[in-house]
């Protein structure tokens, strides 16, 4: 296997901790040093189906903001499906699974410069199929960099849980990075962070102020997530959803919550309050909805289809009944994707203005 490329694997200590956030403003802070730079994503366990492949979803985020000029199987060698482990458990292969991520990190790093390799959680995630960060890590022979949530207390105790295993098979931590910290904040929590973090012999390498704007879905999102149908074209799926209001209201108080950014639930036969929504937005346009999503699959009527389709923002039909939309949009996970550029942008601004990217290439 390539032992000579530069290379750096992305941990976290918990999900949803902003691994895949770090990693893409990494990407682009790197290209600066680097013209050349690949990425991996060794062990994915959400995916998409390309070209009859299971493609990690984060890699084809990668991919389509970057153009790596990677093959999208090798940045994304192993799937973890619904019964994989199963499998693994009644018949190990470990050492094809192994040669099948050193193979594809081969084909990755091929002509590159630098290398960014991403975990798939904790240090201990996937350890049920001998897979776990860890000990991928030790595989592609990179040091690490683990993500952690702001604080004080709790991100070095899970950092120093996660170091123990990773000192286990042999890794190298070469810093951490804190993320999602008040701004207000930044300044303290980075001095007793870099303390704590100093007692365990770990480096800063740097704080994340919380942007609520990257942790709020978006339009998009919440139609792959409801398997919903627009109704009017898919035009401003980009929107943010700041606020949500369920319609169960008659349309005279709803309409006092009509505000930009805010997404209404309600069932697709109160026309009511869809014609209010429209007649909002044509006295204001500045205070357009997010989005509406009309639920129990009830599709209005011609008159109403009629103004929806007119709207400037998505109308989206659900099956499920507006109890069950308002808990799933609630519980959503989210995940920034390709569309989303001022996600993106902002992204790339935080890593470059709180990383030090220098000392992280410095300390490989």
């Amino acid at each position: 296997m390539n032992l000579t490329t530069p290379r750096v694997f992305i941990a976290a200590t918990r999900q949803n901790d902003g691994k895949t956030t770090t990693s893409l403003g990494l990407l682009s802070a790197l290209q600066n040093q680097f013209p050349r730079v690949g990425y991996i994503k060794p062990v994915g366990q959400r995916f998409v189906e390309i070209a009859e492949h299971k493609i990690d979803e984060d890699t084809v985020l990668m991919d389509a903001v970057y153009k790596l000029n990677c093959p999208l199987v090798d940045m994304s060698p192993i799937a973890v499906e619904p019964d994989f482990t199963r499998k693994y458990l009644a018949e190990t292969n470990y050492d094809a699974l192994v040669k099948r991520i050193q193979k594809s990190f081969d084909r990755v790093a091929w002509e590159k410069d630098f290398v960014l390799c991403e975990g798939s959680g904790h240090a201990g995630v996937g350890a049920v199929f001998d897979l776990s960060n860890a000990q991928v890590a030790k595989v592609l022979n990179a040091k690490v960099v683990i993500v952690t949530r702001g604080g004080i207390g709790k991100p070095v105790d899970e950092v120093a849980l996660n170091q123990a295993l990773f000192e286990k098979h042999g890794v190298e931590i070469i810093g951490v990075i804190v993320n999602k910290v008040l701004p207000d904040k930044l300044e303290y929590i980075g001095e007793f962070a870099r303390k704590g973090l100093k007692r365990k012999g770990l480096e800063l390498l740097g704080v994340l102020p919380h942007m609520p704007l990257l942790s709020k879905p978006t339009m998009a999102s919440i139609l792959e997530e409801l398997s919903a149908v627009v109704l009017n074209g898919r035009r401003r799926l980009t929107n943010v959803v700041e606020d949500i209001v369920v319609g169960a209201m008659g349309a005279n108080n709803a309409v006092r919550f009509f505000r930009r950014g805010t997404l209404v639930i309600t069932p697709g036969d109160r026309e009511d309050i869809v014609l209010a929504a429209a007649a909002a937005t044509q006295a204001n346009p500045d205070t357009a909805l997010a989005g509406i999503v009309l639920t129990g699959s009830l599709r209005p009527g011609d008159a109403a289809m009629e103004i929806i389709r007119k709207l400037d923002f998505p109308v989206l039909l659900a099956d499920a009944d507006s109890y069950e939309v308002a808990s799933k949009v609630h519980d959503i996970i989210v995940k920034t994707r390709p569309d989303d550029a001022e996600k993106i942008a902002l992204i790339r601004d935080l890593i470059a203005r709180h990383v030090d990217v220098a000392k992280l290439v410095s300390s490989l």
